[in-house]
């Protein structure tokens, strides 16, 4: 599509003044004084706009306009004029005062082409298509074959298409194609502040803060009472989750314009979003996380867009959660807030100490090589370490878990859990079972043997809990006697002795197995 020509032809006089002389006639003596300026007004004028042309012609356009401005003086109802003048603005990106003489022109002489094409070219520099329509239609009603006209109908004809189509998608809130339709329309109108302001306003719902920021600023330096930017400048603020700034921004666009509908709702929901999230902080300090819990809730629903306060609350709602022991709620709302904001680092953490909590180890290192690979602090190396050990940890047998006691159990909970599933597993309660189901329980009274052997031995505990020699650990058992180990604990030696007492066996067990 054609942008915006600006080349603009000013007019010129066709009358050339000469002075008639005799062959032989002497030109005058200049005499003392200065002869007296016997030019009438329209000549001064015409002299005032040749002066003016040799400057436009020059590109000295502010000397132009000040020569066209002293002829307009001399002769206020000549169109050609206000023509020119209006050329020189479109030359300088000043449309209004364009548009303002090209009016003063077409309205001293209707049949006055130029100045009908010079309003033409205003009106869609400002965005009025329509009034740019309406002046090439007039120009292709006095000259139906002028070509200027034409493509220029066209060029108005498309811009009315972007923004009829921009108009729709953003009803649709298809921002991506009313950035497409408006930028379009800005190439047409570039002077056009709304089209600028729908274009910022579209980069910031599509999350695109930064661009919208740098479009904005240049606008209010121009324009820095432009309501509809310092809105859509307090949008920006707001969905950067800045509210204070935000605040002030939608306060300064009322007072403005203070039946501007959009800043109202935003300011509204701006503050209620702020005060919701602040009861909800007071009642987590005061300790009354269900309240605490029930207020972040509500907070989520003021406004879906808002994606970093959103993701701020989220987390919030997950470290309340968890000291409710909603641990999976809590992952989930981490999860939501990392869909939010894929930088946030303190949702990232928080979701994988949670999965450390609850043994998903593999998910906690994936989040901590997130974490380190955003923030390589001694701190996240340290947690990504503790957890790949964790995880190293968990691809062994977990001895506690098959004795059924915590990881701080002592001594004597130990023991006594190692007699309850020896007891459990030993094959001789399990003679009269199938072939399978009996291999399945003198494996099973291995393992409680090997827990057993680890966990009572202060020096194996030890290594086990801190992950060392895993790998020895893990193959040192090819030639474990199990039956060696209920032996002695049962004769009295507690398990570390492989020789018998004379203690009798409960039940009678024969330690015939293989």
């Amino acid at each position: 599509m054609a942008t915006m020509d600006k080349e603009v032809e000013i007019e010129e006089t066709t009358e050339e003044i000469t002075i008639e002389m005799e062959e032989n006639e002497e030109e005058p003596m200049e005499e003392e004084q200065e002869e007296e300026d016997e030019r009438t007004p329209e000549e001064k004028a015409e002299d005032m706009k040749k002066e003016g042309n040799s400057f436009y012609v020059q590109k000295e356009y502010f000397k132009a306009i000040d020569l066209y401005t002293e002829a307009i003086n001399l002769c206020p109802k000549c169109a050609s004029y206000y023509g020119n003048r209006a050329a020189c603005y479109i030359m300088l990106d000043k449309f209004k005062d364009g548009l303002e003489d090209a009016r003063t022109a077409v309205r001293l002489d209707p049949s006055f082409v130029k100045g009908h094409l010079r309003e033409a070219k205003c009106h869609l520099a400002l965005g009025e298509v329509d009034g740019s329509i309406r002046s090439l239609e007039e120009v292709m009603r006095l000259d139906s074959n002028n070509k200027q006209a034409k493509n220029e109908l066209v060029t108005a004809r498309a811009c009315f298409k972007f923004i009829s189509e921009g108009k729709k998608a953003y009803e649709k809130e298809d921002f991506r194609k009313v950035l497409f339709c408006m930028e379009r329309a800005i190439s047409l109108a570039p002077a056009c502040s709304r089209f600028k302001v729908q274009r910022a306003e579209s980069l910031v719902l599509l999350k695109r803060y930064g661009e919208a920021q740098v479009a904005l600023n240049e606008l209010l330096q121009r324009d820095g009472m432009n309501a509809d930017a310092i809105y859509v400048r307090g949008l920006c603020f707001y969905y950067e989750d800045i509210i204070d700034k935000a605040i002030q921004h939608f306060q300064q666009t009322l007072r403005l314009a203070p039946d501007h509908t959009k800043s109202r709702l935003a300011f509204k929901k701006c503050k209620s979003l702020k005060v919701k999230k602040e009861e909800g902080n007071t009642a987590f300090k005061s300790g009354k996380n269900q309240l605490a819990y029930d207020l972040y809730t509500e907070a989520l629903q003021i406004d879906p867009l808002n994606v970093f306060t959103n993701a701020k609350i989220y987390l919030n709602r997950a470290i309340v959660g968890t000291r409710l022991g909603k641990t999976e709620q809590a992952i989930e709302d981490c999860s939501k807030a990392i869909e939010l904001d894929p930088k946030y680092t303190k949702a990232y953490l928080k979701r994988a100490k949670c999965f450390m909590e609850t043994e998903l180890f593999e998910e906690a290192v994936r989040d901590y090589e997130k974490v380190y690979e955003m923030q390589k602090t001694k701190e996240h190396r340290m947690l990504l370490q503790d957890a790949k050990l964790e995880l190293k940890k968990s691809k062994r047998k977990d001895y506690y878990k098959i004795l059924s006691v915590g990881k701080n159990a002592n001594e004597d909970e130990i023991k006594k859990a190692y007699r309850k599933h020896a007891l459990l597993h030993h094959p001789d309660r399990h003679a009269s079972k199938s072939v399978e189901e009996r291999k399945e329980e003198e494996v099973k009274f291995k393992e409680v043997g090997e827990a057993y052997n680890i966990l009572s031995d202060a020096k194996k505990k030890y290594r086990y809990d801190s992950g060392q020699d895993l790998e020895d650990m893990s193959n040192g058992f090819a030639d474990f006697d199990a039956n060696n180990l209920f032996q002695a604990f049962f004769s009295g030696g507690g398990g570390h002795s492989h020789h018998h007492h004379g203690h009798s066996f409960p039940h009678g067990f024969s330690f015939q197995f293989g």
